[in-house]
């Protein structure tokens, strides 16, 4: 193989040898008085899975940005293929056959999916124009290898955010690295694509591509990984092969104790219904295809209710519609006894109620602002005093949220890219806690955070849960479903489902109702707290509805009682 290519030559070397083909040697990397690295020693092997293990900020990403040619370290060698090396940019990394998928997605939104895929080394003729027929025929084929039914064409802002996510792996696939850096991918992926992309990476490995992967996931990266390494504080504490080790040994090393949240034998005393979901149905504004279909659900004051379900399942539709951001097509929410249909994002802020969005990038934080103010962005209002806003009023009250949502950052004056994926989230869940809602809505809370901050967050909506918040949250890890709420709903195809009581729940019984059975949640099978005895059969569920077609309730019903269905 000739130095710099980027496509591993699989005839000259033995597929799964683990040799060590890239080497950090006594890496540190420093920002201003932070020491984000402190002399790391890494190792990867080819044909291997070397899965990074470590909380928010203990400098995995750090170390795969220096590796992939992002950052470059203050003191220390990389060393490829026995040779010293310097990257001097992504470009050179990759020529030297070194990709990276970052955890904060890095696409063009106002791009299509093939040129994103193809930015920077597009497909050129002989003539040296870009062959976009070439271009289109492998976005193809990696999307059928991905299992992913997306048009080449369609643009990036279009797609989901899991969707999304799917581009960013098919991008460094197309540059057929020899080393391969994943940087959380499967944050925003459902299980089944979970499952795709580990087949793919085994065949990967199968030819000789040496893959580190990170992951806050640590169940699912424990499947994968060949070899365990877990990073503490900026250091690399441990090393083993993963044959080796249990979920427990990973935690203890990441935190010096085991996993320690499980909240099902929190207080259940209950207020009023905070907020009542009635029918309620939204359609895609362009299509008009309803992605949620007729959903009724209260919540109470003081209960945490977690809405479970794959990609595609209609919780984020249905979460920002809650908060003002979507319109309903049909069907009402009362904020208490407040009717919020002519209610805009700022006045449902206004009377109480937040969201917490999917993606953070792009909802969430002003990349160009420091951590204070956006954690202050959505409640500066309540700081004006005679028209101008009380700095050190707005000041204090940052402070006192840094400290309660745990953000590990050197101040309130730093820039919010400073900070890890996590500690960003923490941020984001931070400005809405200063708005002092009656109610929080989180869609994936825990996307990007470690397991010791996972329970932080958990801990810190309990205790709000406990002084009377309600909190309605989506997520897509069983685990934490079952372990973090009062009650659990299964969300799929735009319905609810079924029922779960987290403290008799189990994973298969939730696993099952998220799959592709046409199951409707009858919202008289069960009392708050209980599992639905029988979920009740979608009537017309092997028509996609759209907003024309969708039934109201009551129609619904008579319909349903002259065919015999349970009621």
């Amino acid at each position: 193989m000739t130095e710099g290519a980027a496509v591993l030559d699989q005839h000259d070397v033995a597929p799964d040898d683990g040799a060590v083909v890239l080497q950090a040697v006594d890496i540190a990397k420093t920002y201003g008085v932070t020491r984000a690295l402190k002399g790391v020693n890494f190792e990867v092997r080819r044909g291997k899975v070397t899965v990074l293990f470590g909380e928010n900020g203990a400098g995995k990403s750090t170390l795969m940005k220096i590796l992939s040619g992002v950052e470059k370290p203050t003191a220390g060698q990389l060393i490829l293929d026995g040779e010293p090396i310097n990257l001097e940019s992504t470009n050179d990394a990759v020529e030297r056959g070194i990709s990276i998928i970052h955890q904060e997605l890095n696409l063009a939104s106002n791009l299509s999916v093939r040129d994103n895929i193809f930015i920077g080394r597009e497909i050129r003729t002989r003539t040296g124009a870009i062959d976009y027929g070439k271009e289109r025929e492998i976005t193809e084929q990696l999307m059928t290898r991905l299992e992913e039914d997306i048009p080449p064409n369609t643009l990036v802002q279009d797609l989901r955010v899991g969707q999304q996510q799917v581009v960013e792996i098919a991008r460094a696939l197309a540059a057929d690295a020899r080393i391969l850096i994943m940087d959380e991918p499967t944050s925003a992926l459902s299980a089944t694509e979970v499952e795709v992309l580990f087949k793919v990476i085994r065949e990967l490995t199968s030819h000789g591509v040496a893959i580190v992967y990170i992951s806050h996931h640590l169940e699912e990266a424990l499947e994968i990984a060949d070899y365990a390494v877990v990073f503490r504080d900026g250091e690399l504490v441990a090393t083993e092969e993963a044959a080796n080790v249990d979920l427990g040994w990973v935690v203890r090393q990441m935190v010096g104790r085991e996993a320690d949240y499980d909240f099902r034998d929190e207080p259940r005393d209950f207020g009023d219904v905070a907020l009542s979901i009635q029918g309620v149905t939204v359609a895609e504004p362009d299509t008009g295809r309803v992605v949620v279909n007729d959903v009724s659900l209260d919540v109470r004051e003081g209960e945490i209710v977690c809405l479970y379900g794959l990609m595609g399942a209609g919780r984020t539709e249905l979460m920002e519609a809650l908060a003002g951001r979507d319109p309903i097509s049909g069907g009402r929410v009362l904020l208490g006894d407040q009717d919020m249909a002519d209610l805009n994002i700022q006045d449902r802020i206004a009377i109480g109620m937040g969201l917490v969005p999917e993606d953070r990038q792009r909802d969430g934080l002003v990349q160009m602002m420091t951590v204070g103010k956006n954690m202050s962005l959505a409640s500066l209002l309540q700081t004006v005093k005679n028209l101008f806003i009380a700095r050190k009023v707005e000041r204090e009250n940052v402070d006192r949220q840094i400290k309660d949502v745990r953000v590990k950052t050197a101040g309130q004056d730093a820039l919010i890219t400073s900070l890890s994926g996590g500690n960003q989230q923490k941020v984001v869940i931070g400005k809405i806690l200063l708005t002092n809602p009656k109610v929080i809505l989180l869609d994936e809370p825990t996307r990007g955070i470690d397991v010791g901050a996972k329970g932080e967050i958990f801990a810190l909506l309990f205790r709000e849960a406990r002084k009377g918040l309600a909190v309605l949250y989506v997520t897509s890890e069983v685990g934490e479903a079952i372990t973090a709420s009062h009650r659990l709903i299964v969300m799929s195809k735009g319905r609810l489902i079924r029922e779960f009581d987290p403290r008799t729940a189990t994973r298969d019984d939730i696993m099952a109702a998220s799959g592709e059975h046409d199951t409707h949640y009858d919202e008289g099978a069960a009392e708050p707290g209980h599992a639905a005895e029988e979920p009740e059969l979608a009537a017309g569920a092997a028509k996609e509805p759209t907003a024309e077609t969708a039934k109201a309730p009551a129609e619904q019903a008579a319909e349903e009682a002259a065919k015999g269905a349970p009621q």
